[in-house]
């Protein structure tokens, strides 16, 4: 039985240091949305983003890979309800985790990576992201990203 926790948010809110730190606290198997995509070739950006049918493509990806799993940690945009409405269908349980920042603070988070994003993909991604509303909603500004692990782990139904 595979148990599912999503991590998603916009673009720079930190999905991936939480989701690492996280899947390391709970000896869980991690997984990037976006290395996903990236590695079979589904992160084509057509008109407003990736397409629905190529993160149901990722998710599928990744349920196969995480079948002999107890715990997995996906983290990405979930932008698209359907990715969202297909991996709960997918899962046996899943909680999501939405975690939130001002677009300022996602920009600035952003133009610290090795290879940011532009500003415009940047607000794109934030005005999408934010359009969904799916999961527990989790301040990240002001917080430490230990205590944002924290947070996220005192309402953790294992």
């Amino acid at each position: 039985m595979v148990y599912c926790i999503v991590i998603r948010g916009p673009a720079g809110v930190g999905k991936s240091t939480i989701a690492k730190i996280l899947a390391k606290k709970l000896n869980a198997n991690y997984y990037s949305m976006d290395q996903v995509l990236e590695k079979h070739k589904l992160d084509t950006i057509e008109g407003n983003g990736i397409s629905a049918e190529n993160f149901i493509r990722a998710n599928e990806i990744i349920m196969q890979q995480a079948k002999d799993n107890n715990v997995i940690i996906i983290d990405g945009c979930f932008y698209r309800q359907e990715q969202i409405s297909h991996l709960k269908k997918q899962c046996e349980h899943i909680q999501i985790f939405t975690l939130l920042a001002s677009i300022d603070l996602c920009q600035q988070r952003n133009n610290q990576r090795r290879k940011p994003m532009s500003t415009e993909a940047i607000t794109q991604v934030f005005n999408m992201t934010s359009s969904v509303k799916e999961g527990i909603n989790i301040q990240t500004a002001n917080k430490r990203k230990e205590d944002v692990v924290e947070e996220i782990y005192s309402l953790i139904n294992l």
